[in-house]
């Protein structure tokens, strides 16, 4: 297994999002930290780690909003972009402070979605907390719809604060025993997860296990590929943590191959590449 098999896929909403940004810009972002140098337009990474080939998009019946700090979508330790990677319905917005984006309202307004915007309980009106999340009963039930606030967490509380078009969502107040396994920024707190384990978790809330343990291993390999580049060291493909994303790659891929219905036709391209 290596990292150069992949095919050319689309560009995802946090890649957009990042064009967009850096298309604003009036200086070339300077990341600190990390590898240096030319990077992979796929995953942000150098071309000799790069993670393409180990995308394991796998389908499900969430969506995940992420609203993101100014340039947080600009950071190669970003992990949004890893959820964008994985869960198809993945959609990006830039927050600001007087302003919503109208295709973001939009989407919130979407009658096949149910928005449930994932904070810490203690900082809620009781009434607004749920730590559960239904089960779609039927094809035609609101799909949740989980609103992530990807940004340090001193920005994600002013951002809660003031952005008065979630007021009326519920909360989904997250639970685990487990530290955060994010190893690329700093923390004052074992228990603040970085946004893809958030996601993976919101992903267990709603049954979708294997899609969470997916995600969570994708993480994994995308912190070895971006230590190990900016350590300028060479991969081990045939390490704990790369076994471990194929082996659900591939059950992943067996999946969808015995459940056709699960699969669109972007999907079926993604089948033969998940079965490495």
């Amino acid at each position: 297994m290596t990292g150069d098999e992949s095919l050319p896929l689309p560009p995802h909403a946090v890649s957009r999002l990042r064009a967009a940004r850096l298309a604003r810009s009036s200086k070339p972002f300077l990341a600190r930290g990390g590898p240096r140098g030319e990077r992979c337009a796929g995953c942000r990474l150098v071309p000799s780690h790069c993670l393409c080939g180990l995308r394991p998009v796998v389908p499900v019946c969430v969506g995940v909003c992420l609203i993101m700090a100014d340039i947080e979508a600009l950071k190669p330790s970003n992990t949004g972009w890893l959820v964008a990677d994985v869960v198809p319905d993945t959609f990006a917005f830039g927050w600001a402070r007087t302003e919503a984006d109208p295709a973001l309202l939009a989407l919130l307004r979407d009658p096949q979605w149910q928005p449930y915007v994932v904070f810490p309980s203690e900082f809620v009106e009781p009434a607004r907390v749920v730590n559960d999340v239904p089960v779609a009963a039927s094809p035609i039930a609101r799909r949740p719809l989980f609103i992530l606030l990807d940004a340090t967490w001193p920005e994600a509380r002013k951002m809660f604060r003031k952005s008065a078009y979630l007021d009326s969502f519920p909360v989904l107040s997250l639970r685990s025993d487990r530290l955060s396994n994010y190893q690329l920024r700093r923390t004052k707190a074992d228990q603040h997860f970085c946004t893809s384990e958030v996601a993976a978790l919101c992903l267990a809330a709603c049954g979708e296990t294997l899609a969470a343990q997916t995600l969570n291993a994708y993480q994994e390999v995308f912190t070895d590929h971006y230590l190990r580049a900016k350590q300028q060291l060479p991969l081990d493909w045939e390490d704990a943590a790369h076994k471990r994303l194929q082996s659900l790659a591939n059950l992943m891929a067996l999946k969808l191959l015995q459940s056709p219905e699960l699969q669109s036709p972007a999907d079926s391209l993604e089948t033969r590449r998940l079965a490495y």
